[in-house]
């Protein structure tokens, strides 16, 4: 064993060089398609090549773990090398630690439905976490690590057959170098180019309830009447949503006023209906409390929904016994998605008017949404003013560029 160690490690400062620039390169990947994947605008570019991207973001941070576990066969003689450099050794333990977080919470996300939203929220804030502090290091450790192990007087080790240096002493050493001061330039770049947006993250990641607040105070919709809310809605019987909700949309969000909006069931129906808004926000409306989770990770508590169950409309339109799906339609003009008339039938799908008291803002699907709380929120269309009876199966916006049909949450009774 310590024969094949010592082959292994022969030539360490190669070896480094090589896992520093592999690193950096993955680490560079990771990051582009990291802050792609959520953005809107490339989710409607990309369509069926995010599903893709995704993949290759989980396959690239699954071989991550290959240059990390390369290192751990050459640490202990690293290790030995740098014993008196106490401040490359805390670099060491900090990179790992990160790759760790990042690599651990990517795994739970990555496989979200095993592990459960209890699991996957807190990952997403970890993961989180480690790209907006984690990735600025990483990127300045791999590039200034490369460049260190070309100039003898500041590695530890060797990459080649040169003759060994002696290491300059501290009073040979310019106080603030070229460099250092390049590196440090290189630093206050990523902080001022990251900072805001960090900040940002964790004003809205420790505020409570306030996220809801300010996006009803933006609302880009304009519907009179506003709906009144019930007894129950106000105060929210639930307590107030716990969480933050990220906006995620394939298109520019729409807005509605009271001329272009209407609310139509029709299909394979014994009567079709149809609704202005005036007429609709008089139509009675229920309370329910559920949780919303979303299928990249992150979730929000305790939500009071006020609406109109699914089954309601689904029993006054009448259905007709060649209706075998539920399809619906988001006013947005793109977004389309589907149950079956089994899963239609659940009692807690609802069509939300109203969350938390207030009339739901156009970020979060107002003016009216679907609310399937079974189910991960890709069900739940935003901006739902169509719903349409079919014989046919349907193929919903996502499903069509990889996601499952079938979004049920672990744990749920799957119908």
């Amino acid at each position: 064993m310590n024969n094949w160690l010592n082959k292994i490690r022969k030539g360490i400062g190669k070896k480094l060089a090589a896992v520093h620039r592999w690193n950096a390169w993955m680490v560079a990947f990771l990051a582009f398609s990291g802050l792609i994947l959520p953005w809107g605008a490339w989710r409607e570019i990309l369509g069926a090549g995010r599903v893709w991207l995704k993949w290759l973001h989980v396959g690239v941070g699954l071989a991550l773990l290959l240059p990390v576990l390369y290192y751990l066969l050459l640490a202990g003689k690293h290790w030995s090398l740098l014993k008196e450099r106490p401040a490359q050794k805390w670099n060491v333990f900090i990179v790992l630690f990160m790759m760790a977080g990042w690599f651990l919470s990517g795994v739970v996300l990555w496989q979200f439905r095993a592990f459960g939203p209890a699991w996957s929220n807190p990952a997403l804030i970890i993961h989180d976490v480690f790209t907006w502090i984690g990735l600025p290091y990483m990127i300045y450790h791999s590039i200034t690590r490369t460049r260190w192990l070309k100039e003898p007087h500041r590695r530890s080790v060797r990459t080649g057959n040169q003759p060994k240096t002696e290491l300059p002493t501290k009073a040979t050493e310019p106080l603030y170098t070229r460099r250092a001061f390049i590196r440090s330039a290189i630093g206050l770049g990523f902080a001022v180019t990251l900072g805001p947006s960090f900040i940002k993250w964790v004003a809205s990641s420790l505020s409570s309830g306030a996220n809801v607040e300010n996006l009803v105070q933006k609302d880009s919709n304009h519907l009179l009447p506003a709906p009144q809310p019930a007894v129950d809605s106000l105060p929210p019987i639930g307590g107030g949503s716990k969480g933050n909700f990220r906006i995620y949309t394939v298109t520019p969000i729409p807005s509605f006023d009271n001329s272009n909006w209407s609310f139509t069931v029709d299909g394979l129906v014994n009567q079709a209906m149809k609704w202005n808004w005036e007429e609709f926000v008089k139509l009675p409306r229920t309370v329910q409390v559920s949780d919303f989770h979303c299928v990249t990770g992150w979730s929000v508590y305790n939500n009071t929904w006020e609406g109109i169950p699914l089954k309601h409309f689904l029993d006054q339109a009448g259905i007709q016994s060649s209706a075998q799906t539920v399809k619906f339609y988001s006013g947005d003009g793109v977004y389309t998605d589907s149950l079956t008339m089994l899963q239609a039938q659940m009692e807690d799908i609802m069509i939300a008017v109203m969350l938390d008291g207030k009339p739901i803002p156009s970020d979060l699907g107002g003016p009216v949404r679907l609310v399937v709380p079974q189910m991960y929120t890709y069900k739940s269309v935003k901006w739902l003013n169509r719903i349409e009876l079919i014989a046919e199966d349907h193929v919903g916006y996502w499903e069509e560029r990889g996601y499952d049909k079938n979004a049920w949450l672990s744990g749920t009774k799957q119908s």
